[in-house]
């Protein structure tokens, strides 16, 4: 299909989402007023019909008085800027609303109320609307595509005349800066904005400027590039279908901050989501931990790996300046929260003091995607100290405090679980000596941990050392900018 104006384009984008299992229904026939009505007003940019359904649905165990209070909350964001109020409308989308039940035996006790189910998401309703009016804060506004989740609008899409030759895909991302200054209550729950002109389309957060807006490659593999789809296709397809949409707003957003202490929205771009997927994949099959979900686990980029057990991640590699901290971030947050690797401590390990306390500072700003606070060790006997525990956690440290007390000496034992991941930054710089060097007081310490490399620095595919310590390449991307 070659979209040639901008009512075909709406139309094609509409027909890709149906075929994502998107419901799709036209704006004016839902509108206030009409017999198939969703809202009372054109004010109301919440289906609340819809958002009731799911909680119940979701919720069976809940008092209509405690899914009242859920409701309330979720439409309700608080904070004193957009992007705050973004922020704690996120964290309960994905954590949940704390809401008081009363038990058989008369005690109250707080409970998280569902908003999504993130494991099915056959069990939500989808819907995308196009040419949906919403009342601005000056005028009506009209919305070429809305994407609801159990009735909240979480994604944005704009389109725009490819044979208008006076206008480009960044007169979309005009239109949502206008839309997010007017429309406050709906881009306070937006989760993703797509802009597109039928040629070019570009994904990015709230607020974002247009350096934030990126392209999305095929999922179908890292080397195809489908050039016979268009751009918005593979977009729709890439971000939009249903299973992959949830990871990406569960697994793949963040709030940093621009050293201000304005918060930032940021979202990962194709190359950070395929190749965090596929480390998590190596990673289940490195520790030899898999569960019967996790043999079943459904990645996207699915490659061959090595034997399992055998602790070789592998090695990420990017770009300089194509989000290397942030992956590793990403990643972890990921780690963290599969079932399979059972509360697991990752260990962040650099060979500068400088890097330590840089990549330390991204991750204290991603708390919330790591849904704990990561802990920087400040010498050897602290080193051990966080290492010894059996609970989970995650620790930053350089490889020098690896380091036996006296040379000479084996570093001692501090944790024989298998559920431990070392990620190395410039990974080949400093993993090397296994009979004397710091890599192997590391494997005294740690001697079923698996090891995941990130690098920046090109390394040769058939480097023996790096492939010893870390296994195969995961991902090797050219970033197009």
């Amino acid at each position: 299909m070659t979209p040639f104006n901008e009512s075909t384009v709406e139309q094609a984008a509409m027909e890709w989402l149906s075929d994502l299992s998107w419901e799709i229904a036209y704006g004016p026939d839902i509108a206030p007023g009409t017999p198939a009505a969703e809202r009372d007003n054109y004010t109301e940019v919440v289906l609340e019909r819809r958002l009731r359904d799911a909680l119940e649905r979701l919720n069976p165990y809940l008092e209509d008085e405690a899914l009242e209070t859920a409701l309330r909350r979720i439409t309700n964001p608080d904070g004193p800027t957009q992007e705050a109020r973004n922020r704690f409308f996120h964290l309960d989308l994905i954590n949940g609303i704390t809401v008081e039940r009363r038990g058989l035996d008369g005690t109250v006790s707080g409970v998280p109320a569902k908003i999504i189910d993130f494991e099915d998401p056959h069990k939500n309703d989808w819907l995308a609307v196009n040419q949906f009016t919403v009342q601005g804060n000056h005028q009506p506004r009209r919305l070429d595509i809305v994407l609801f989740v159990n009735g909240l609008p979480l994604g944005n899409i704009e389109l725009k005349n490819p044979a208008d030759e006076s206008t480009d895909i960044w007169e979309a991302w005009d239109q949502f800066q206008t839309y997010q200054a007017e429309l406050l209550d709906m881009f306070s729950m937006n989760e993703v904005q797509i802009i597109s002109d039928g040629i070019l389309a570009r994904i990015g957060p709230l607020n974002a400027g247009k350096e934030w807006f990126k392209p999305w490659r095929t999922m179908e593999s890292e080397e195809a590039n489908a050039p016979h789809l268009s751009e918005l296709q593979i977009m729709l397809e890439g971000t939009c279908d249903p299973n992959r949409f949830l990871t990406f707003v569960k697994d793949f957003t963040v709030f940093d901050n621009d050293g201000s202490g304005k918060l930032i929205k940021k979202l990962a771009g194709y190359h950070q989501l395929h190749a965090v997927q596929a480390a998590v994949e190596e990673t289940l099959r490195a520790t030899a931990l898999q569960r019967e979900a996790a043999l079943t686990h459904q990645v996207e980029h699915s490659r061959p790996g090595g034997a399992p057990g055998d602790r070789r991640v592998g090695v990420v590699w990017h770009n300089q300046g194509s989000g290397k901290s942030l992956t590793m971030a990403f990643y972890t947050g990921a780690i963290v929260r599969e079932p399979a690797m059972e509360n697991p401590t990752i260990v962040v390990l650099t060979d500068r003091n400088d890097l330590d306390g840089q990549l330390f500072g991204t991750f204290s700003r991603c708390q919330d995607l790591l849904r704990q606070t990561p802990n920087q060790a400040d010498s050897r006997a602290d080193l051990r100290q966080k290492l010894s525990v059996a609970t989970g956690g995650v620790v930053f440290t350089t490889i020098q405090k690896f380091f036996p007390d006296e040379k000479g000496d084996t570093h001692p034992l501090l944790s024989d679980r298998r559920n431990i991941v070392v990620i190395a930054d410039e990974a080949h710089r400093s993993q090397y000596g296994f009979i004397t060097g710091f890599a192997s007081h590391l494997r005294a310490a740690l001697p079923h941990a698996s090891f995941l490399g990130f690098t920046g620095t090109p390394i040769e595919l058939e480097d023996a050392n790096t492939r010893a310590v870390f296994g195969d390449y995961i991902s090797v991307y050219d970033i197009q900018r």
